[in-house]
């Protein structure tokens, strides 16, 4: 595995957080810092999405505190908690907007919160970077100027990618299970669409609401509809339901899941384990430190997060790592940003973003990373499936040793 060793199980994290984290490298008499808001889920169902981010966060910001900061400035992080509720997230983004030196707001997983949030991100001209939430609309939400930018996945990319995944994997018959938000009507449109251009359609669209208990009756109306393969869109909660109405059924029944990366932002695995033996799950991601694409920035960030977060005893123990990692490149564009305009104004921030020059981030290298019609940095080549260890690792799933092995 290279610079890596792998050993060792999943360490027990805990999801501790502070109202406010600051990163006091500059002593006493420091300027004013620079102001960062995070808005997330940090205690409810996908509770460790937020932390994950929080994580990346907080180690990009040691770094660029670490080299005199920004502006000659330091940046300092504030942590609300919105735990997936939209008007919760309203209040936030509101409460961000009058926060002095405040120049952007890092959001969370969940899609809904973010489309609901996305009028008052654009009131107070607030600089919203989207580390995780892959709806479609939260990037192309017709506001001009445009305030919200993305590294994460987004799902007009990430239907095609995933209905591929299932016709590689030799399903026929696919089958949407969607959860009945914003996030899941935005993945309806794409799943449907890139069916459509392979000259196929579901076979049936099953759909639930948050806080479902059983799914046992939309997964027999696949079954009763002809469906091969699941396409899974849903968070933590739901999807452990999922997988266990699954497991429940007799083994000759059982479906192949593809899901969406919702999932993995929660325990997914901790209530889940047991059922994952008798299903057959994998899922979308955007990176591992398993496979890095650039392995000494990996490295030296591995280094660092083992330094900050001391339970982590292996590259294994890091969490949702999609979560860390597209927060890090995100705090190390804005750094960027607010450098090239020589000023935190929202306004003069938020342009620079769409001109920024080339950077090698942890991710990919961007090239740039935005631009005045685009606010999405990653697109479909930056994806790829993994899967659950039976000790709860996220590791690379690879669709050709699947087929190699049905056909052995």
């Amino acid at each position: 595995m290279g610079w890596i060793r792998l050993a060792g199980t999943v360490a027990v994290v805990s999801c501790l957080w502070v109202l406010t984290e600051g990163l006091p490298v500059f002593g006493a008499g420091s300027p004013d810092p620079i102001m960062v808001g995070l808005d997330a889920d940090m205690s409810s169902g996908s509770a460790r999405s937020g932390e994950a981010i929080r994580r990346g966060i907080v180690l990009a910001m040691d770094e660029i505190n670490g080299r005199g900061g920004v502006l000659g400035r330091p940046l300092q992080l504030v942590v609300k908690d919105h735990r997936g509720n939209p008007a919760r997230g309203v209040d936030n983004i509101k409460a961000f907007g009058d926060m002095k030196n405040l120049v952007a707001v890092v959001g969370g997983l969940h899609t809904p919160v973010a489309l609901a949030e996305l009028e008052a991100i654009h009131k107070n001209r607030i600089i919203y970077l989207d580390p995780w939430a892959a709806g479609t609309p939260v990037v192309d939400n017709g506001y001009d100027p445009n305030f919200v930018f993305r590294v994460s996945v987004r799902d007009e990319y990430a239907g095609g990618f995933l209905v591929d995944k299932a016709l590689e994997m030799g399903h026929k018959k696919v089958a949407l299970l969607l959860e009945q938000t914003g996030w899941g009507r935005s993945n309806e449109r794409s799943m449907k669409e890139a069916l459509k251009t392979r000259w196929l359609r579901p076979v049936t669209i099953q759909w639930f609401h948050w806080g479902v208990q059983d799914l046992t009756r939309q997964i027999r109306g696949a079954r009763e509809a002809g469906a091969d393969v699941i396409i899974l869109v849903a968070n933590a909660p739901e999807g452990i339901v999922a997988v266990t109405s699954m497991a429940g059924l007799p083994p000759e029944q059982r479906l192949h899941i593809i899901s969406h990366w919702g999932i993995t932002g929660g325990e997914f695995f901790k209530h889940a384990e047991e059922r994952l033996k008798q299903v057959h799950l994998v899922f979308l991601q955007t990176y591992s430190f398993l496979d890095p694409p650039f392995p000494e920035k990996a490295e030296a960030l591995f280094s660092a997060y083992q330094k900050k977060f001391p339970e982590c005893n292996t590259v294994e123990d890091i969490f949702a790592p999609v979560g860390t990692a597209h927060a890090y490149d995100l705090m190390h564009l804005l750094a960027l940003a607010i450098e090239k305009a020589g000023t935190t104004d929202r306004p003069a921030v938020r342009k620079a973003l769409e001109n920024l020059d080339p950077y090698q981030g942890l991710v990919r290298y961007y090239d740039p990373a935005f631009t005045k019609d685009r606010h999405d940095a990653l697109d479909a080549s930056d994806f790829s499936l993994a899967r659950y260890t039976p000790e709860g690792i996220i590791v690379p799933f690879k669709v050709e040793n699947h087929v190699a092995a049905d056909k052995k």
